[in-house]
């Protein structure tokens, strides 16, 4: 605010300054000093236009110069030819112009400031009240009316019975307090980003038919301290004024984390708020809090105590029968002679929003191939783009080309041999799919995924001595995987373990995934031959060559 107050004194101050320079240039003497011979040889030659005379110079016009001397230098016999012209209120008239042009400009000024005042990003200063020179406004919080309903959201079927309770209190808050039943204040909704939690909240609103008022947790972060406090309190209060009414606040981590003792002045001010508020309003019917959040562990004890947060909700990843139904849900409206089945089995630990984005860009592609209809083909084609980014393919060279074959031969043949998810590999592809290791994985299926990360690696040694430098990645995924497995697993031979027995077990699955290989060479080979036609081969292609080469 200080910062704010100065900067409008250093505004007017650069304003005058600048009227005060151009006043200058305008009013400035640009007359030229000439010695008392000049001024006589050009009266003398009758040279001069005009003579004006003034209280300290006399200034000769020739044409469009003028020249001036001193007038305590000059004589009355100089000028007998000539009609002097006295100016003696000249330089008061130049003060007064001026005086009157500051006055006025500082005049303009001042009402300009008092229309238009300095405004940053987010806030705006305007004169205030109650003795205080400057005040901060906000936009006004608003609802918002939502246009989400749980027929849009595909799968969640027990998230929507449990919160279906919620939608009957806020459409029947009566028959609940007649029984003397009080349902909880805050519904706090813990799921990884992308599972829809903003969704499900705007599904209730809708459901329940009630005003709907959305925040970032974000937004009540605020440099000034009360700022945020100040904010909880105007949303509490619009809820209030439109009950029944759900106030969602997303990401509430943002305001809510543990208060652990170090000083964050407006952070511990606006939680403090948001607890009071959600203790001030138990006389208010049809108002209930809910808020998302992937980091329970990180919030504060005091929100989840009974008569705050006191219900929490888990929105997991998809099961593939919920995505299953959340593909079907996208699919209606776009043409398509697809297996859902086949790609709800596929984007095992793909979220809804990915979901989403996987649908997209097939569609995409169908569109940019002129094609009518989206076909597994398209979706086998963007599935590593949405896993994990467009790459700009490099430009291989022969040889280059012919190690990337064996290194990718060598994985997808691993892969389908331990039966690793994934349905299809192209020769441009670095890697496939790593575990998802948040589910739970025996010893052996860790080991397997171990083994297909350095199978390229194996193969292109055993083959050329030698490997290329994408193999970086792989490696480092093998490393990550065995140092997890041994020292935070505890699946080495003893339960305390050390980084000596996670480098022997690394070299032991290197040697194993050696003699897997050397075992299957020969059809090694005709996957190679495959992979270096059509420069992709799928799951079921290398299973049909395992199969049938014996």
């Amino acid at each position: 605010m200080p910062n704010s107050k100065i900067n409008r004194i250093l505004l007017v101050v650069s304003a005058v300054l600048i009227i005060l320079l151009v006043l200058f240039a305008l009013f400035r003497d640009t007359s030229e000093n000439i010695t008392l011979e000049d001024a006589q040889e050009m009266l003398k030659n009758h040279e001069v236009d005009e003579v004006v005379a003034t209280q300290k110079y006399v200034f000769l016009r020739q044409g469009d110069k003028l020249y001036k001397i001193p007038f305590a230098l000059t004589t009355p016999s100089m000028f007998e030819d000539y009609k002097v012209k006295i100016d003696t209120s000249g330089s008061i008239l130049w003060y007064i112009l001026i005086a009157v042009l500051i006055v006025g400009s500082g005049s303009i000024i001042f009402r300009w400031f008092q229309k238009h005042p300095i405004e940053d990003s987010s806030t705006k200063l305007k004169s205030g009240t109650n003795n205080d020179p400057l005040e901060l406004e906000v936009e006004p919080i608003k609802a918002i009316q939502s246009d989400v309903s749980f027929d849009d959201i595909g799968g969640i079927e027990d998230v929507k019975v449990e919160l279906q309770e919620i939608i009957d209190f806020l459409q029947n808050p009566t028959k609940y307090k007649n029984f003397g039943a009080r349902l909880p204040r805050g519904v706090l909704l813990v799921g990884p980003p992308g599972v829809g939690k903003t969704m499900i909240a705007k599904a209730v609103a809708k459901e329940a038919g009630v005003s709907f008022y959305y925040q970032s947790g974000a937004s009540f972060v605020q440099i000034y301290v009360g700022m945020g406090a100040k904010r909880v309190h105007e949303l509490f209060n619009a809820a209030k004024k439109n009950a029944p009414a759900i106030i969602f606040i997303d990401e509430i981590d943002a305001v809510g984390k543990k208060r652990d003792g170090s000083r964050n002045d407006e952070r511990e001010a606006t939680l403090n708020q948001l607890l009071t508020e959600m203790d001030g309003f138990e006389s208010q019917n049809g108002i209930i809090v809910i808020a998302a959040t992937n980091k329970i562990d990180v919030l504060d004890s005091a929100l989840l105590r009974a008569g705050r947060f006191d219900r929490r909700v888990f929105v997991d990843l998809p099961t593939k029968k919920e995505r299953y139904a959340i593909l079907e849900k996208y699919l209606q409206k776009i043409p398509n002679s697809v297996d859902i089945e086949k790609i709800a089995s596929i984007t095992v630990g793909f979220n809804g929003a990915t979901l989403a984005a996987f649908v997209n860009e097939a569609a995409l592609l169908a569109i940019r191939q002129n094609h009518f209809e989206v076909t597994m083909e398209h979706f086998y084609e963007v599935k590593d783009k949405v896993m994990f980014g467009k790459k700009k393919l490099v430009v291989l060279n022969e040889k280059q080309k012919q190690h990337r074959v064996t290194y990718q031969s060598a994985k997808v043949l691993v892969a389908t041999y331990y039966d690793l998810p994934f349905e299809k590999l192209l020769l441009s592809n670095e890697r496939l799919t790593p575990p998802n290791q948040e589910t739970s994985m025996l010893q052996s299926e860790i080991e397997a995924h171990i083994k297909m990360f350095l199978a390229g690696v194996v193969m292109c040694d055993i083959k050329y001595n030698e490997h290329t430098s994408n193999a970086k990645q792989d490696l480092e995924d093998a490393k990550e995987l065995t140092r997890k497995m041994i020292l935070e697993y505890g699946m080495g031979k003893d339960i305390i373990t050390s980084e000596e027995e996670v480098q022997k077990t690394i070299n032991t699955l290197y040697k194993q995934t050696q003699d897997l290989l050397l075992s299957l060479e020969e059809r090694l080979f005709v996957i190679e031959e495959i992979l270096l036609k059509k420069e992709a081969i799928t799951k079921e292609e290398v299973r049909e060559i395992l199969s049938a080469v014996s």
